[in-house]
C-alpha cells in the first residue's frame, strides 16, 4: 500500500523548513510548543510517522527527481538543455548560494531527518517490542542515508583534496535540541563515522522476520546502504562484508536481458532492494523523473556520443532504453510511465554486485572480482571483461546505473576531472570548489555558526 503522509506533523515541518533556515531549518519546529513525542503512543502511531518520513523522501526536491538529476547532469552522461529553464545552474556547475536547488534539497532532506529523529527518540510506545525496534531501525537508516546524501552534495571532501578532515554537514540526532540551536558543521570524517554508527544501530534493532516489501527499508537495505557508504569512503573491507551480507541473504537476483526493460515499469521486482512507492493518485506528476528526462519538460538529455560506451548487442543500448527523441538522445527506459506512477528504485541488486566486485578488487581478490563483475554484462547480452580493473568496474557501473544518479559521485570519489560540462565546455578539474554545492544563503544568514563552502 502506498505510504500516506502524516499531514498534521509533516506538512507543518516542511513549512517550517522552507520559511526558516536556522536550526529551525535543520530541526523544523513549527509545532515546537506541542509535545510531538507525546502524540506517538502506539506502534500504529510510530508506523504512521515513519510512513510520513518515507513520503518526504519521495518529494521532487529529494529522490523524486532532483538528487538523481544532480548525479547525472554534472557528469559525462547527461546535461540540461534548459528547455524549461530547469537545472541549468546545476548542469553548468555554476550554482549560487541563493540558488533554489541548493536550499530546497537541503531543507527537504533535513525535514526527513527530523521526522526520523522523532521516531528514533520517542519513548513509551505501546506495542510489540520487536516491531517497535524494527520501525525505529528503519528510521536510523533514513537518518544515515539523509546525512550521507547531504554530505556528498555539500561536503568539502573533494574540494582541494579536503578528505576526511574537510568540513561536512551538521549531524542532527534530535528533533529539537535546545542546547544546539545553531549547529556547526562536523568534519567529513565525523559525519562518516556517525552514518556508519547509525547503520550498525539499525541492524541491531531490526529483525529479518519482520521485513516487508522493498518499498520499506529491510535488514537487507540497511546492509546495502552501508555497502554504498563504505565504498564511497574507500572502506573496502566494510563494503565487502555489507555487500556479501545482502548477497548471502538469497533474496535477490540479477535480472536477465529478457526481463530488464519491462522491469522498469514494474514494482517490487526480484532485483529491488529498496524503492520508493508511487501510485496513480500519489506521485510527483510533471515534477517527477519521467517528465524531466522525457515528457513535457525534457531538460535532461544524454550526450550524443553516450551510447558508444555500450557493446552493439547490449540490451541497455537498445532504443527501448536510450533513443533519439526529436534531435536529442534521451533516457527512454528508466522511469518510463506517462502517468508518473513508477516506483523509484533507490538500491538495486546489480549495484550491490558491482560494489562487491570493486571491494574484492581493492582487497586483493582480483580473480573473484572478475567473476562478480562479469555477472552483470552476462545478463545484458554484452561482452564479458577479460580482467577486473578499476576502470572496467567504473565503466560497468556507468552502463548499468546510468540515469540513476551515480555518475558524478563515481567520478568524484575516484578523484577524476569532470570530462564534460555541457556540449561545448570542459568540466572543472578535481579539487575545484564546484565539486560541492554552496551552503544555502538563507541558512548562512540565520545560523552564525554555519561556515560557507569555499568559492561561494
Amino acid at each position: 500500500m502506498k505510504k500516506k503522509i502524516v499531514y498534521l506533523v509533516c506538512s507543518a515541518l516542511f513549512i517550517a523548513s522552507i520559511s526558516s533556515c536556522s536550526n529551525d531549518d535543520l530541526e523544523p519546529t513549527l509545532l515546537q510548543n506541542q509535545n510531538l513525542e507525546g502524540n506517538i503512543s502506539t506502534i500504529e502511531d510510530l508506523s504512521n510517522l515513519l510512513n510520513g518520513t518515507y513520503s518526504w523522501m519521495t518529494q521532487s526536491t529529494y529522490y523524486g527527481r532532483d538528487i538523481i538529476v544532480y548525479g547525472e547532469a554534472r557528469s559525462d552522461n547527461a546535461y540540461s538543455t534548459g528547455k524549461s529553464g530547469r537545472f541549468i545552474s546545476v548542469s553548468d556547475m555554476n550554482m549560487l548560494e541563493s540558488d533554489g536547488y541548493t536550499l530546497n534539497t537541503w531543507s527537504v532532506i533535513y525535514t526527513a531527518i527530523s521526522t526520523a529523529n522523532i521516531a528514533i527518540n520517542v519513548e513509551g510506545v505501546e506495542g510489540d517490542e520487536d516491531q517497535i525496534n524494527h520501525t525505529k531501525g528503519q528510521a536510523y537508516v533514513i537518518r544515515a542515508l539523509g546525512h550521507f546524501d547531504l554530505l556528498r552534495l555539500y561536503g568539502q571532501q573533494h574540494v582541494d583534496n579536503g578528505g576526511l578532515s574537510a568540513l561536512g554537514v551538521p549531524y542532527i540526532d534530535k528533533f529539537k535540541d535546545d542546547d544546539d540551536l545553531l549547529p556547526s558543521r562536523k568534519t567529513v570524517g565525523e559525519v562518516k563515522n556517525l552514518i556508519l554508527a547509525d547503520l550498525d544501530k539499525a541492524s541491531s534493532l531490526m529483525s529479518e522476520t519482520l521485513n516487508g516489501t522493498s518499498t520499506y527499508i529491510t535488514t537487507y537495505a540497511a546492509n546495502a546502504v552501508k555497502a554504498r557508504v563504505a565504498l564511497y569512503f574507500e572502506e573496502y573491507g566494510i563494503a565487502k562484508d555489507a555487500a556479501k551480507a545482502v548477497i548471502d541473504s538469497g533474496q535477490f537476483t540479477i535480472l536477465d536481458s529478457a526481463s530488464y526493460v519491462e522491469s522498469w515499469s514494474k514494482d517490487n521486482e526480484p532485483n529491488s532492494i529498496f524503492e520508493l512507492a508511487y501510485d496513480k493518485d500519489d506521485n510527483q506528476g510533471i515534477n517527477g523523473l519521467a517528465n524531466i528526462y522525457r515528457f513535457g519538460y525534457g531538460d535532461i538529455v544524454a550526450y550524443d556520443d553516450f551510447t558508444s560506451i555500450f557493446d552493439a548487442g547490449d540490451i541497455r543500448r537498445t532504443t527501448s532504453m536510450i533513443d533519439i527523441d526529436g534531435d536529442k538522445l534521451r533516457n527512454i527506459g528508466k522511469y518510463p510511465s506517462q502517468s508518473f506512477d513508477d516506483n523509484i528504485s533507490l538500491i538495486r541488486y546489480e549495484e550491490i554486485i558491482l560494489i562487491y566486485a570493486e571491494a574484492l578488487l581493492e582487497t586483493g581478490a582480483t580473480g573473484d572480482a572478475l567473476i562478480w563483475l562479469n555477472m552483470i554484462p552476462d545478463n545484458r547480452d554484452a561482452n564479458l571483461y577479460t580482467e577486473a580493473t578499476k576502470e572496467n568496474i567504473l565503466l560497468e557501473r556507468r552502463k548499468e546505473l546510468c540515469f540513476e544518479g551515480f555518475r558524478f559521485d563515481d567520478l568524484a570519489r575516484t578523484k577524476q576531472d569532470i570530462p564534460k560540462l555541457n556540449v561545448v565546455s570542459q568540466g572543472p578539474v578535481y579539487g575545484s570548489y564546484n565539486y560541492a554545492f554552496p551552503i544555502p544563503l538563507a541558512e548562512l544568514n540565520a545560523n552564525s555558526n554555519m561556515v560557507p563552502n569555499k568559492g561561494y
